[in-house]
């Protein structure tokens, strides 16, 4: 089964999708998900809802929930190296493709995070150009601020 419901956020709506028991999507609203999602909030989807509500208030650091982000192989070694990065801190890209054995992948590294579909509970926004600069986020710039920021100010 494939089920996807949408909830407002202190950084905009989002879109919570699973497929077949697993979280497989987190994703802002301008970014688009496959037609053959019904819209139902199913208990998976509200628990994640809730660790994510949770996580704006400061009240949760880590999240605990089934989680399916599809992609290749590379991919999902980015986004599991993402998911080491402590609460509050950041990584740049060059720290996770040095991690994950590939020190000079460091643009693939940076496509692998663009393309992370579980944003925030998989958190790509911990990552940063080398020089410490923001760089880009799928739900902008903004909110890739917004989320260090809170981050920070509630470690």
């Amino acid at each position: 089964m494939k089920a996807k419901w949408f909830y407002d956020t202190p950084i905009g709506k989002i879109c919570i999708a699973e497929t077949d028991g697993k979280i497989s999507h987190l994703i802002f609203m301008h970014a688009s998900l496959s037609d053959d999602y019904i819209e139902e909030e199913t208990a998976l989807i509200k628990k994640a809802a809730t660790q994510v509500f949770e996580y704006f208030d400061g009240k949760r650091k880590e999240f605990d929930l089934p989680l399916n982000p599809m992609g290749t192989d590379f991919q999902r070694s980015v986004w599991a190296a993402l998911e080491t990065i402590p609460y509050g801190e950041t990584r740049s890209y060059k720290d996770i493709a040095v991690q994950i054995g590939n020190p000079k992948g460091v643009r693939a590294v940076g496509m692998a995070n663009n393309r992370n579909p579980i944003s925030i509970i998989i958190p790509c926004h911990r990552v940063i150009g080398s020089n410490g600069s923001l760089t880009g986020y799928g739900g902008g710039l903004d909110s890739k601020q917004f989320l260090l920021d809170m981050e920070i100010k509630n470690g």
